[in-house]
């Protein structure tokens, strides 16, 4: 009998083990994914504040050179 009850107790310790590193590598996953997507919407909000500015600085100087005839009413 004592030899069957350890067969349990190892099997029962294995099924623990399993499922415990396979949970462990999940939240692993989850938080790589989450830190790549965080990384790769910086870099897009990044990207759209820079080309934002250049058009904004490249209309400034359009109207500087060209003017704006708003002003005037005949």
């Amino acid at each position: 009998m004592k030899n069957g009850i350890g067969t349990r107790w190892r099997v029962i310790v294995s099924a623990l083990l399993a499922v415990t590193m396979s949970l462990t590598s999940g939240c692993a996953v989850v938080a790589v994914a989450d830190a790549a997507v965080t990384v790769a919407s910086t870099a897009v909000s990044i990207t759209a504040t820079a080309v934002e500015t250049t058009v904004d600085v490249a209309a400034a100087g359009v109207d500087a050179v060209v003017g704006d005839d708003e002003d005037e009413v005949e």
